[in-house]
C-alpha cells in the first residue's frame, strides 16, 4: 500500500507581502513530500489535496527518482498571516520582579550590617519631565528602602553651585550614588559636571572611565550605563540568546546607543550601528536578529525593516499628538509596534517596555555602589 510522509527537513522562511492593512506577511514553507509508488496513488493523491486545502497558494513540482524509488513532490505553501505573533517584552513586569529582589536584599542587608543604600540626586531648573523622572526615582528608592537625597537648584544657578554639591555629596560616606539629572541648563558644562562625580558614586555609569573600561576586553566597568543595562537585562530575563547573533543598534549617543553596542559585543554578538550618516539603514537592520532602538523619532523603524523572528527593543519614548486622550498626546516608540509585532518574534512596548527597567537599574547600581563601599560583595 502506498505511504505518503512529509519530511524532517521542512524550512522556513518569511516575506512581506501586500495586504489592505499593510501590517500582514506571509510564511513561505518549503517542504518535500516522499511518496512511494505512482502519482496516481491514493495516497499521493490525498496528500496533494490536503496540502492544496491548507495552502493559500502552491507551486509544486514532482520528481522522479526511480534510484531511489519513490517520487518527491516539492511544494512551496504560502500561507497569509494576520494576527500578531511577536511575544511582548513586559518591562513593567520585569522591573517590578527586580525591585522585589532589590529590596530584600537590602532588607537582609539592613539586618545584618546595619547598611543603608543612600542615592542622591541633583536637579536643576523647571523642566516638567526632568521634575517627573526625579519624583519617579524618589518613590522606586523609598519602596525598596534605598535613602534619597535631593537637591533642586535654580535654572540660573551656577556651574560651580552644581559642582559645590558634587563635592559634598562625594565626601559622604552616607551617599553611596550620585545622579546628575539630565539635561543641564544651555550655560552649563555638561562634561565638567560628570566628570566631577567621583567614580565609585557614578550610579548612572557616564563617567568615561566606567565608558573606557566597559569597552575594554578583560576590564569590568564599576557600573553600566542604566537604560542600555536594562535593555540586555530584558534579553537576559527572556531567554535570548546573543552570543553569536546579529545585532542592529540604532543611534549611537553616549547614553543608550554607544554602551548598548558595547554591552552586546561583550556579549559576543556581531554589533552594526547605525546612525544618522549610514546609508540604506533598513537593509543593514533587516540583518539583525536583535534590534535595539534609541533615536528618538516617532516611527521611524517600520516593519519592512524587521527580519522575521527578530528581537526589538525599543527603547525610544516620543510623544505624537492625539486628540483621543485626555492630555492630547500619546507615547510611542522608535518603532512602529503594530508593523512590527507582526514580524518580530519579541518586542517591546512602550510605555511598559525599557522605561522601567532603567529606573529598577538605578537602584541595582546604588545597591552595588553600597556593597562595595561596604565591602559586602
Amino acid at each position: 500500500m502506498a505511504s505518503a510522509a512529509a519530511t524532517s527537513s521542512t524550512a522556513t522562511m518569511f516575506g512581506s507581502a501586500a495586504a489592505s492593512d499593510g501590517c500582514s506577511r506571509r510564511v513561505f514553507v518549503t517542504t518535500t513530500v516522499q511518496v512511494r509508488a505512482s502519482q496516481s496513488s491514493p495516497a499521493f493523491l490525498r496528500t496533494s489535496r490536503a496540502i492544496k486545502t491548507y495552502a493559500s497558494c502552491s507551486n509544486s513540482s514532482v520528481v522522479n527518482e526511480p534510484q531511489l524509488g519513490r517520487w518527491h513532490m516539492k511544494l512551496s505553501i504560502a500561507a497569509l498571516v494576520t494576527e500578531a505573533s511577536a511575544k511582548v517584552i513586559d518591562g513593567k513586569a520585569t522591573a517590578k520582579e527586580i525591585r522585589e529582589e532589590i529590596a530584600a536584599e537590602i532588607s537582609k542587608m539592613k539586618e545584618s550590617s546595619g547598611v543603608v543604600p543612600g542615592l542622591a540626586v541633583i536637579l536643576v531648573g523647571e523642566r516638567k519631565d526632568s521634575a517627573t523622572y526625579v519624583r519617579n526615582k524618589k518613590k522606586a528608592c523609598e519602596a525598596v528602602g534605598i535613602k534619597s537625597y535631593e537637591v533642586h537648584l535654580a535654572e540660573d544657578c551656577s556651574e560651580q553651585e552644581v559642582l559645590e554639591h558634587i563635592s559634598a555629596f562625594n565626601d559622604d560616606p552616607a551617599v553611596n550614588g550620585i545622579l546628575v539629572q539630565l539635561p543641564l541648563p544651555s550655560h552649563m558644562n555638561e562634561q565638567n559636571i560628570l566628570n566631577a562625580v567621583c567614580i565609585e558614586k557614578d550610579v548612572d555609569g557616564f563617567s568615561p572611565l566606567n565608558i573606557g573600561r566597559l569597552a575594554m576586553r578583560d576590564r569590568e566597568p564599576l557600573f553600566v550605563p542604566c537604560t542600555p543595562k536594562g535593555c540586555i537585562e530584558l534579553l537576559h530575563r527572556y531567554g535570548v540568546p546573543i552570543k553569536g547573533k546579529r545585532a542592529v543598534v540604532i543611534g549611537r549617543s553616549n547614553i543608550v546607543g554607544m554602551p548598548a553596542a558595547l554591552l552586546l559585543q561583550r556579549e559576543d554578538a556581531t554589533v552594526t550601528v547605525v546612525h544618522s550618516r549610514t546609508k540604506n539603514p533598513e537593509a543593514i537592520t533587516r540583518e539583525a536578529d536583535i534590534v535595539i532602538t534609541a533615536v528618538g523619532q516617532p516611527n521611524m523603524v517600520r516593519g519592512s525593516w524587521i527580519k522575521p523572528g527578530a528581537v526589538v527593543i525599543d527603547v525610544g519614548i516620543n510623544p505624537v499628538e492625539d486628540t483621543s486622550c485626555s492630555r492630547g498626546y500619546r507615547l510611542v516608540g522608535d518603532v512602529c509596534y503594530e508593523e512590527a509585532s507582526k514580524i518580530a518574534s519579541a518586542i517591546t512596548p512602550v510605555p511598559g517596555g525599557v522605561g522601567p527597567m532603567t529606573i529598577a537599574m538605578l537602584l541595582s547600581n546604588t545597591l552595588s555602589a553600597a556593597k562595595r563601599a561596604y565591602n559586602l560583595e
